[in-house]
């Protein structure tokens, strides 16, 4: 996979990191501790702008976030939350949940989406719940951008600075997102698995 990310950030440049960080954003077949790390690499060893690399890689990766944020703006929680509470089990959420989550994103809506940039795995979600309570635009924006900046920047300086031995950033954040899957994929099965229980617990504390 490398080689051929490499190829093409190397034959088109800014252009093929915007691309590459949009793809991943909406659709995450390639992991951008991999594109962003590159880019890095380009820079020190073509002479490109390292800046420019990173402004690439934010202003791709942003189109994507809003791309998603407007999608789930136009579904809206409204409509969304039958079908949540319909097959609540699932997604494991009922009525109470829902409202739970809509109060703590409304308080802490902007620290939410700040931080989950930076995170791997729920980067790439965070704009969903986000759009689906109508999160004011100006205040997604603002926090998006910066924590999507400090993202790249991070990759791409790590890139930069180690030259053709990217793979050792990899070798920190590889592990780590897999640990956060894993962790998101063990909780939602406790939670699939224990449905019922917790529901009569929420139900007799409403």
């Amino acid at each position: 996979m490398t080689d051929w990310i490499g190829e093409l950030i190397n034959g088109w440049g800014y252009l093929a990191v915007g691309l590459l960080m949009f793809i991943e954003t909406v659709f995450p077949p390639i992991p951008s501790e991999v594109i962003m790390p590159l880019a890095g690499v380009h820079a020190a060893q073509q002479g490109a702008s390292l800046a420019g690399m990173i402004l690439a890689g934010t202003t791709g990766a942003m189109v994507g976030n809003v791309f998603w944020f407007v999608l789930a703006w136009k579904l809206g929680l409204d409509r969304f939350e039958g079908f949540l509470v319909r097959y609540g089990r699932v997604f494991t959420m009922d009525e109470t949940e829902i409202a739970r989550g809509r109060a703590l994103f409304e308080k802490y809506g902007a620290g939410f989406v700040g931080v989950g940039r930076i995170l791997p795995t729920i980067r790439s979600l965070i704009s969903v719940p986000a759009g689906l309570l109508h999160m004011r635009p100006r205040t997604f924006l603002l926090f998006s951008t910066l924590g999507t900046f400090l993202w790249t920047m991070g990759l791409a300086v790590a890139g930069y600075l180690l030259g053709r031995n990217f793979g050792e950033v990899d070798r920190v954040l590889g592990p780590l997102s897999t640990a956060v899957i894993v962790i998101c994929f063990l909780v939602y099965l406790y939670r699939v698995i224990m449905w019922n229980q917790l529901k009569a617990r929420r139900d007799g504390k409403a």
